[in-house]
């Protein structure tokens, strides 16, 4: 299987952990497409670790919990595939899950067979209790090799962590998409650090083998298995924005069977996934800027701009999509909040200098404003925890 855009869909263990059963997937399958989350691109629901019992069968088969899914994991991939979704499930490359579960290591062509017959569409394949002797990019190999030969489309997702250098060797594997970070939390710190770990990594990116942040955490609101305080609705509209605007694999983690209006606001943003899903998939580029910030926030002797090429407090980044258009994204992951910090973007930096002739259509993709670039620079203010999405269309000036 290539893929060209990132996967969208659903995982149960942010809010569900091992807490996980048939009646819950059946649900969250259900409102996935009464929501419209269906509509807008969401189309894998996956279970994550805890599902099987703790013993493999006769046949060395992994075996699904009967007290938590009593009809089976063919039931339930044919109850999912009837709502138009595609089905997906978790395994490790290590003796053991992280949870202690049975792994697939050493079962590797046993696993994918099972998860072929069961009508599996998406492995999250992840890294714990892994052996001491067999190199990092061999486990995933011997999974990449089992599951393009077990006779089902199935997308691989290497969940390594960016261990081992995974930058490295994950493109030889087979993967559809990897892990790049450790386990996100529903905590505004969390959330800044894994964008800020992930400025440092645009160009090991690209279709076919996407860079996976982890999970959303969207609209779970200090509830569920990952909670850690929860966020505002602008941190995780900032969450959400970076992840689109990244090219990061999107998939849920907060109860679908359960959103407020505002969480599906954001994860059903038309415009903000259109970036995500963008078919050219090109990698992201800093932008060089002049900011301003304020000595009362800052503790500074002056109120003198401060230049900084590319600042990792303020990330200012540009994508050139597939139509022509650039998008352009800001993401203010500072705590000084009394005053916007204040960026001046060089529409040369974007391409398009003065003396082309052209300016540039400036929309606003949270707020629908307009406005037209024709001097040069474009002003891009924004407040703390928050974040800008522009999409700027080239126009004669």
């Amino acid at each position: 299987m290539v893929k060209l855009t990132p996967a969208m869909g659903w995982n149960s263990w942010n809010t569900f952990g091992e807490n996980i059963n048939e009646d819950v997937v059946k649900e969250t399958a259900d409102a996935m497409v009464e929501t419209g989350l269906k509509d807008a691109g969401y189309e894998y629901v996956v279970i994550d670790d805890c599902w099987s019992l703790r013993e493999r069968d006769e046949k060395g088969r992994l075996v699904a919990d009967p007290k938590k899914f009593p009809h089976g994991m063919k039931y339930l991939s044919d109850y999912v595939h009837s709502k138009g979704l595609k089905f997906g499930m978790y395994s490790c490359a290590g003796a053991l899950t992280c949870a202690s579960y049975p792994g697939s290591y050493e079962y590797e062509f046993t696993d994918a067979q099972t998860f072929a017959e069961w009508g599996v569409d998406f492995l999250k394949y992840d890294y714990c209790f892994r052996s001491g002797f067999v190199p990092g990019d061999v486990l995933y190999k011997r999974m990449g090799t089992a599951l393009a030969n077990c006779g089902r489309d199935i997308l691989f997702s290497a969940c390594s962590w960016g261990a081992d250098d995974t930058h490295v060797w994950i493109k030889e594997t087979g993967a559809n998409m990897w892990r790049s970070t450790g386990d996100i939390s529903d905590n505004w710190n969390r959330i800044r650090s894994l964008i800020q770990e992930q400025i440092q990594r645009l160009e090991y990116n690209g279709q076919g083998c996407f860079n996976d942040i982890d999970m959303l955490v969207v609209g779970m609101n200090g509830k569920g298995n990952v909670a850690c305080g929860g966020c505002t609705e602008d941190e995780y509209m900032t969450h959400f924005a970076f992840w689109c605007f990244f090219g990061s694999p999107l998939i849920i983690g907060c109860d679908v069977r359960d959103m407020s209006d505002s969480t599906k606001a954001i994860l059903m943003n038309k415009e903000l996934i259109r970036i995500n899903q963008d078919t050219a998939y090109r990698q992201p580029y800093f932008l060089p800027t002049q900011s301003r910030y304020f000595k009362k926030n800052y503790n500074r002797k002056t109120d003198e701009p401060y230049l900084s090429s590319y600042p990792t407090d303020v990330p200012i980044m540009a994508k050139l999509l597939d139509d022509g258009s650039i998008a352009i994204g800001v993401f203010n992951l500072t705590d000084y909040d009394t005053s916007p910090w204040n960026s001046t973007v060089l529409t040369d930096s974007l391409g398009v200098p003065v003396s082309s002739g052209k300016a540039l259509l400036i929309h606003d993709i949270f707020t629908g404003e307009e406005f037209t670039a024709k001097s040069g620079f474009i002003s891009l203010p924004c407040k703390a925890h928050c974040s800008r999405v522009l999409k700027a269309t080239v126009i004669d000036a």
